[in-house]
């Protein structure tokens, strides 16, 4: 078994896959999608949504009480961990209206979309080529075979090229890339729902602290 096992190792045709997938997929999304989906590797194993929201929620009844004693202005006073949730409390804080920090915060999950699905889009163009690729090296395979008949030695490295090619192939599509980019659309629905929740909240608090009258008691307190 382990003999077995050994023969499914060949560096340079496993090399020669990989480049080969990676050139496809910087071909097909570009330098930067590719940067991020290698990026996106890390939170991939040790991010975690919920505890994110259950801290972005806490942190939003810090931001309501503090909006209702001290004014929008105050909120960024609220310290928070995740940069998202930094930057949305300190626009909030200095907003001129609401309108402005709902336009904000609209164009910024949309922005967060777009490239969460520019990276699971190198993990699925990675999972299609691998495949591709891979019977492209069965058929080169069968072709060295052919080319060899009339010498039987040459015709072991050939047909271990076709078949190893295939079997590449379908571990890099179905174990590795397919697994991550379905690990990573879960944690970017998960992670754009908790946002868009706190968005919520905060265009909430916004429309209440400048209600007029709400403007009037909270001069009058100051």
């Amino acid at each position: 078994m382990i003999a077995i096992f050994s023969h499914l190792f060949d560096p340079l045709t496993l090399l020669a896959m990989l480049g080969g997938i990676g050139l496809v997929a910087l071909f097909q999304n570009g330098a930067g999608a590719m940067a991020r989906a290698m990026t996106a590797l890390r939170p991939l194993l040790v991010a975690d949504t919920s505890r994110d929201r259950d801290a972005a929620r806490a942190a939003m009844l810090r931001i309501d009480q503090l909006a209702q004693l001290r004014g929008l202005a105050c909120t960024d006073r609220v310290k928070t961990a995740n940069p998202f949730l930094t930057d949305a409390v300190r626009k909030l804080a200095n907003c001129d209206s609401t309108e402005s920090f709902e336009l904000w915060a609209a164009q910024a999950l949309a922005d967060r979309a777009q490239r969460h699905g520019a990276v699971h889009k190198v993990w699925l163009s990675i999972a299609d080529a691998a495949p591709a690729l891979g019977l492209a090296g069965t058929i080169i395979g069968l072709i060295g075979m052919f080319a060899a008949m009339d010498d039987p030695a040459a015709l072991g490295p050939s047909m271990a090229l076709a078949l190893l090619t295939t079997f590449y192939g379908v571990v890099i599509a179905n174990m590795i890339a397919v697994p991550i980019a379905a690990r990573l659309s879960d944690l970017s629905d998960s992670e754009l729902a908790w946002q868009r929740e706190a968005v919520d909240r905060m265009s909430a608090i916004a429309r209440r602290e400048n209600a007029p009258l709400r403007r009037a008691s909270i001069r009058e307190v100051a």
